[in-house]
């Protein structure tokens, strides 16, 4: 009886989609996870620390003090990583006159440092991966660009997994282009990271994904509770700037859970735990924190896949602080107050998320559901994309209540394929009760991020 009641338990969470397929993990992957340096990482916390301050206001030129020094030894990083991988990082300032703002008061020069490793298959896959942190801080007073600014946490420790990211990747291959990029103006409003955001969409970049570490470093708690397993990512579920017809497909097919950032948010919650002990990605949907805003959120705005990875829980004494003693709690943003583990955890998750986005083949295009008849099947299409070392595609499923997908149904290439692209049916789950999605399945076993499909006639 025991064994029989365990079975229909069983057939029943299977049949209604519960069977999840089990990750794999990648060994070259696996290899740059194990390559991710904790001492490095506390290096460069503690070396931007001691720069005093790196308001976007503060000092240019003194040569060891301010936001100018620092952003030339950041450059001087990326190049010495470039060199040590045989020059195959492009290593560059971004560079613009800010105009006055609320928290800028005359024209300003914002420089961002961006090092960018080519994809290998250039010319036939455009696809662009960003990753940041700023390197700009701040104390109280917002405008305040001279007093002791250590900003150890926020974002020395975002920025030190960027560029630790550059240095363990730029000694491999992709076939993606990957940029890593340390922005300024955070803090002044988001400056460096919106003006690099449009310049990229002007220049019709193809961004796939992009994420931002901001915050990454602390697990002791305002609120006295200590967390070292678990890091945030927030993403958006419906972009602000869309149309009213998009915003009226969205509610006509219910995928306000289904937005590109929110399936980024999904397949780094999927992935990254796969490579780290004991850490897990909670995934939060919310664009960011309630009524506050990172440098993802540019990237939102102009329709590109964004997400923002933050520590679980922040302490507001050791942000946006002066660094003083006061009745017994020292407040500032020390680097004593970075836990490296785990901000090298976070590392691991961010660098597990874009090699294997990086080494997967592109995700589907013109992923549909046929909607020419109602059905109680579902019917899925798309494109041939021409494009990836291809082994088929995941079919993946979940109730319209599920946070994540439960379950993924493999099939081959040639098992969907026909002169106009590829169709699934999925017997007896009818559109309206289920979220569907596609992923492409590459021969090297790594998947594409999921597509959510259009309605198609």
């Amino acid at each position: 009886m025991k064994f029989f009641v365990l079975f229909l338990l069983f057939y029943i969470l299977s049949s209604i989609g519960y069977a999840q397929v089990p990750e794999q993990t990648h060994p070259t992957v696996q290899e740059i996870v194990d390559e991710i340096s904790e001492d490095n990482i506390r290096r460069i916390v503690e070396r931007l620390v001691a720069f005093h301050t790196r308001h976007t206001l503060s000092d240019t030129t003194d040569l060891e003090i301010g936001i100018g020094a620092a952003r030339r030894w950041i450059k001087r990083e990326f190049e010495d990583y470039s060199r040590d991988s045989g020059g195959r990082l492009k290593v560059e300032y971004h560079r613009f006159i800010a105009e006055p703002q609320p928290r800028i008061p005359e024209p300003t020069e914002i420089v961002n440092v961006v090092a960018t490793l080519p994809g290998k298959l250039q010319g036939d896959d455009d696809r662009v991966y960003v990753i940041s942190g700023h390197y700009d801080s701040r104390v109280s007073d917002i405008m305040d660009a001279e007093s002791f600014s250590p900003g150890a946490n926020d974002d020395a420790s975002g920025t030190a997994v960027v560029m630790e990211l550059a240095r363990v990747m730029s000694n491999y291959e992709f076939d993606a282009t990957i940029v890593f990029m340390a922005v300024a103006g955070e803090e002044q409003g988001l400056v460096g990271a919106r003006q690099w955001a449009a310049d990229a969409y002007r220049d019709e970049m193809n961004i796939e994904g992009m994420i931002t570490n901001d915050i990454v470093g602390n697990i002791f708690g305002g609120n006295d509770v200590v967390d070292n397993t678990r890091v945030r990512v927030f993403s958006e579920g419906v972009n602000p700037n869309a149309t009213y017809e998009e915003l009226r497909r969205i509610v006509a097919t219910g995928s306000e859970n289904d937005s590109p950032s929110r399936q980024l948010a999904r397949y780094v919650e999927e992935v990254g735990p796969l490579y780290t002990t004991n850490f897990d990605v909670v995934m939060i949907y919310r664009r960011d924190r309630y009524l506050r805003g990172g440098d993802h959120i540019p990237f939102n705005e102009l329709g590109y896949p964004a997400v923002r990875f933050t520590e679980m829980h922040e302490n507001y004494n050791w942000q946006h602080q002066d660094v003083r003693f006061e009745e017994g709690i020292q407040y500032g943003d020390l680097p004593e107050f970075v836990d490296y583990e785990y901000t090298t955890n976070v590392a691991r998750v961010n660098g597990a998320v874009l090699a294997s986005l990086s080494l997967a083949p592109p995700p589907p295009t013109g992923v549909g559901i046929d909607i020419s008849r109602l059905e109680h099947d579902t019917t899925l299409l798309w494109d041939h994309s021409g494009l990836g070392d291809l082994k088929g595609f995941y079919i993946c499923i979940r109730e319209t209540t599920a946070p994540q997908w439960q379950r993924k149904i493999f099939v081959n290439v040639q098992d969907v394929q026909s002169e106009e692209g590829y169709t699934y049916i999925q017997k007896g789950k009818s559109k309206d009760n289920y979220i569907f999605g596609i992923q492409a399945v590459g021969k090297n076993g790594l998947n594409s991020v999921t597509v959510f499909p259009a309605p198609v006639r």
